[in-house]
């Protein structure tokens, strides 16, 4: 990848303006990948050296010749000249951007390696959250279930405890029913011994009479004397 982008980058070439000789505004240039461009003090190559301008140095544009092969540039430090507008560039030369865009590339490259462990730890957590939901799910079935169950018990214990009041309330009645049963069975019991006794009394009664009377009403045998 960083191979083909230097490849791009150092096949585009030095751009040059396309400007004619008249007077210009001060804008911003490039010194073009060469291996260095002398500034001279007018436009022409017969001047006096000023300096040696390295590739990727920024210039501030001034003027052109007459015959628009020279430019008078500012430095950065404020030294002024004249350089071959041929090696003049509206946009940094690829030497100067290249360590940026290795820069960018290499933040895109560490960037892209966060991104994919992030996508990794997301994962991961996809994965716990999905076991985590089949677990809770396998939970609320669970819960479900002893609910309905809960419910069956519930009813059934409802019902028990209808039965209950039920078999207490009857429970009550037949115990009401057998004291009533025994208070008539201990008056009829009353009834014959007192009816025993008054048949007793009376046979005992018609034993006296039967004893104290009959013999009074059998008529006597006369006695017959052998002195007669």
């Amino acid at each position: 990848m960083i191979r083909l982008l230097l490849i791009l980058l150092l096949s585009a070439g030095p751009l040059l303006p396309s400007v004619g000789p008249a007077a210009y505004a001060q804008e911003s240039r490039y010194i073009s990948d060469e291996v260095f461009v002398v500034l001279h003090a007018g436009p022409g190559s017969n001047y006096r050296w000023i300096g040696k301008l390295i590739p990727g140095t920024e210039l501030t544009e001034k003027r052109r010749s007459t015959d628009g092969n020279w430019a008078e540039v500012a430095t950065s430090r404020g030294t002024e000249g004249w350089v071959q507008a041929e090696y003049l560039s509206t946009e940094p030369p690829a030497q100067v951007r290249l360590p940026a865009v290795v820069r960018q590339l290499e933040e895109a490259q560490q960037e892209s390696a966060e991104l994919r462990s992030r996508l990794s730890e997301l994962q991961a957590q996809q994965s716990d959250v999905g076991t985590q939901l089949a677990k809770s799910n396998a939970d609320l079935q669970q819960v479900s279930e002893e609910l309905a169950q809960l419910r069956q018990i519930s009813g059934s214990a409802v019902e028990t405890a209808e039965n209950n009041r039920r078999l207490v309330e009857d429970s009550a009645t037949m115990r009401t029913t057998l004291d009533t049963l025994e208070a008539d069975n201990q008056r009829l019991q009353d009834r014959v011994r007192s009816s025993a006794f008054m048949d007793g009394a009376f046979a005992v009664l018609l034993g006296v009479i039967i004893t104290l009377v009959v013999p009074r009403l059998w008529p006597k045998r006369k006695s017959s004397s052998s002195w007669a």
